[in-house]
């Protein structure tokens, strides 16, 4: 499950010019805005000496991020190139003086070893929520990009063959896999952050008005969710039948568990205000607050 807890606005440098001088922020890349994260979540999760595994799209693959995050000891996962210059592991030297080596001389083709018919294995791997079938090899390299050995994944696809990486080499083939299946929820979580939500239909004006909007827009989906955690699934979805074509066991979305606390709420303030001592004029606002909602 992904969850947004923290957002910043990135505004591109050749733009920064149209916003006001007192509202305009230091300009920053997105792989810079992206360790700044990263190094505020692992700041907090230190309180509880968890290991911080990041997952991210190639585009963040690069060193600018990778070299960072290594020395932070955040293991990264992300897709690899299938032109990567990848090197060898350096083998040790016992008469070399110095620092020992970090990459080895022989540059190592994905597409060769991808190419060759032997060395593949099948594993069955938990991805998407169900046990599939994979065609693997894995193998250890080293990247200048990440700053020392990666751990390198080549997965069988119908349509060609895939390369994904983790920056720890201790990183299990299921590890990798596991995590890259799981980044489809930040899919998922943008989608309902944007449509259910309405993150971004906010019509305000200035700089911190819109990062405020958009701010309180993570966060309620953050709070109804963590609401809806320990709910059982018929107490969120009140009924289907006016979508006779939807699926009954299909799992409560997130505009069902948002719908099924506002319920909550309305009940609970309905219940206040049907109290012992009735009052009128609360009783009357309330109900033009209910037909507001359902106009």
């Amino acid at each position: 499950m992904a969850l947004p807890r923290l957002a910043r606005l990135y505004i591109r440098q050749k733009n920064l010019g149209a916003v006001p001088a007192k509202h305009r922020p230091a300009f920053a890349t997105k792989l810079e805005m992206a360790v700044a994260r990263v190094r505020w979540a692992h700041g907090w999760l230190q309180l509880w000496a968890k290991p911080v595994w990041v997952v991210a799209d190639g585009a963040y693959a690069k060193a600018p991020v990778l070299k960072p995050l290594r020395k932070l000891g955040v293991t990264v996962v992300s897709r690899l190139r299938k032109d990567a210059a990848l090197c060898s592991v350096p083998e040790p030297e016992p008469k070399r003086r110095g620092r020992p080596r970090v990459y080895g001389d022989p540059r190592l083709s994905l597409a060769k070893r991808a190419g060759q018919k032997g060395g593949w294995l099948t594993g069955t791997f938990t991805l998407y929520g169900s046990a599939v079938e994979q065609r693997y090899k894995t193998f250890e390299a080293t990247w200048r990009p990440a700053g020392g050995a990666i751990r390198v994944v080549l997965v069988a696809e119908p349509k060609g063959w895939v390369a994904f990486f983790g920056t720890a080499t201790t990183a299990t083939v299921a590890d990798i896999l596991g995590l890259v299946a799981d980044r489809f929820s930040l899919e998922t979580c943008f989608r309902d952050l944007k449509q259910t939500v309405g993150a971004g239909q906010q019509q305000v004006r200035g700089v911190a008005s819109n990062v405020g909007c958009f701010q309180l827009c993570a966060w309620a989906l953050t709070r109804t969710e963590v609401w809806a955690w320990n709910q059982k699934a018929e107490q969120l979805v009140a009924h289907r039948s006016a979508s006779p074509w939807d699926d009954p066991k299909r799992r409560p979305s997130h505009a069902d568990k948002r719908r099924a606390w506002q319920r909550e709420l309305l009940a609970e303030e309905i219940q206040a205000v049907l109290g012992d001592h009735h009052d009128p004029v609360q009783i009357q606002n309330l109900a033009q607050r209910c037909l507001d909602l359902a106009a």
